[in-house]
This record gives structure tokens, sequence and C-alpha cells, in this order.
């Protein structure tokens, strides 16, 4: 259970309990309202009432499951009588109630589902009853627009770190530019000079800073990467053909890995943010 909430009414502060998901108003304040000396004993009248047993008895054979009936149908023939005496601890215990509360403590008192609820404010006056409904009414429309505020804000978090989270990956998956050293370098395996261009490691180089890992650098590799590495090979296929020397291709290769790269994030990233 959470703590009160409260409507005003009238000048009479009422309280509203969350019991799970639904709503249980404090009869103890509406009776407040008539009688601020005597709530336990109004509470009582209304319950000693045939048309309330049966109200009661009917809410809960909809929603309980676990209501003892027999007992519904022994209180019903009693009530109205002037021997007939009912109290809220009296109706939950002897049936299983559930539309009925009774709450000790700071915030206690008897508490009974809205449906419930309605019906004893009708008892105490009609005219109450509906100015209970209409700020019952504007605190769930409250309740409402603070969840809808709420979603809206966690939404558009939601959208800000994606893109600082796609910002951050983007640091690491998108190539550096090689040095003149490693542009320079004569690398044997065609294979490796294309792992240098994207990943800024040969095989070998990868293997030995992730020696807790099986298989190879590809292997690990995200769809953008292998899109580019695929990419890379075709233009590579080409630049060969063209007679352009190791160092030549390279540094072509790596400045187009950077750019594709780039572009594919970016993408993503509109996509993910719409």
């Amino acid at each position: 259970m959470a703590k009160n909430t409260k409507i005003e009414v009238k000048g009479t502060e009422i309280a509203i309990l969350k019991n799970n998901t639904d709503d249980y108003i404090s009869l103890t304040d509406i009776a407040r309202y008539k009688d601020p000396e005597h709530t336990d004993t109004i509470i009582q009248n209304w319950m000693r009432n045939r048309n309330t047993i049966e109200l009661l008895g009917f809410w809960e054979s909809i929603y309980n499951s676990n209501f003892k009936a027999l007992e519904f149908e022994g209180f019903r023939k009693q009530a109205g009588l002037n021997s007939f005496v009912m109290t809220p601890k009296r109706w939950i215990e002897s049936t299983n109630a559930i539309g009925i509360i009774s709450k000790s403590g700071r915030y206690g008192g008897t508490f009974a589902h809205k449906d419930i609820a309605f019906e004893f404010a009708s008892w105490i006056s009609i005219e109450f009853k509906l100015y209970v409904i209409k700020e019952f009414q504007r605190l769930k429309a409250d309740e409402n627009d603070r969840l809808k505020l709420e979603w809206n804000l966690q939404r558009t978090l939601a959208k800000v770190n994606y893109r600082i989270h796609t910002d951050a990956i983007k640091e690491n998956l998108i190539p550096k530019q090689l040095s003149k050293t490693q542009i320079q370098f004569i690398y044997a395996d065609e294979a490796d000079m294309l792992n240098v261009a994207l990943f800024g490691m040969t095989a070998n180089q990868w293997r030995e800073n992730n020696s807790d890992k099986k298989g190879n650098i590809r292997d690990y590799a995200t769809i953008e990467q292998l899109v580019v590495l695929s990419n890379l090979e075709s233009i590579n296929a080409v630049l060969i053909h063209q007679g352009l020397k190791q160092s030549e291709r390279l540094e072509q290769l790596n400045k187009t890995a950077i750019q594709q790269m780039k572009s594919l994030l970016s993408n993503l990233s509109i996509k993910k943010l719409k």
C-alpha cells in the first residue's frame, strides 16, 4: 500500500489510498463531513442497512474469488433488524472481503474501493457525493497528466542516452586515420592490410590484445564493419588492377573505411531516434 494522497471536498480532506492498482477512499473522512465526533458510528449505521450489505456482497461476488458467499447470505437475512450490528472489521474477517480495508496508524481509518465509497458518500449526501466524484476525477486527471509528462521525459532521456551511447560506440567503431609508419609498413597478407585499414591492427596484433577470446578479429566485427570490409575488398581489387602500390592503396582504403563507417553509423542513429 502506498502513502495516502488527499482531495478536498467542501472543506473536508479525504484520503485516497492506492492498494495495488485500485483506489480506496476513506469512509472515515467522508463520515467526518457529517459528524467529526462520531465517524465510526456513522459507518456502522450505514453497514447495518440491508441495501448496504447487498451492495457490499454483490461487489465482492464480482471482484473477489475468495469471498465467503455463505456468510454474506447470513448477514443479508439479518440486515435491517434492530439487533443487527455490523462493523468493517466484522465484515472483513467474516467474509474475506477486499472491498473494505480497516487501516491503523497515522494514515489509518476505514477505506473502501471507490465503487463502494461513492455509494457511502451518496448515503451521507447526494450533493456531497457529486463533489467527491468531481474532485476524485480531477485528481486522476492530474495523475494521468503527470504520468504522460514522466513518460515523455523518459522517452526524451532514452533518446539522449541512446545518442550518447551511439556517439561512444562511434569513437570505437570509426577507424582512426593511419600513421605514416602504418601506411609505409609492408603487409605480406592483403587480408591483414584490409584489417589495418578498417580495424587499425593486424590479425596477429588483435590476438595478442585479446588472448582470452576465441576466433579472430573478423568474428567480433559489427554488421557495419563487415559491410565496409566487403566494400574494401572490392575496392582493393580495383586498385590492384590500377597498379597502385600497397601504401597508396592502404591510405585510400583507410579513408574510405572512415567515410563509410561514419555514414553507416549516422544513418543508424537517425533511424533509432525516430
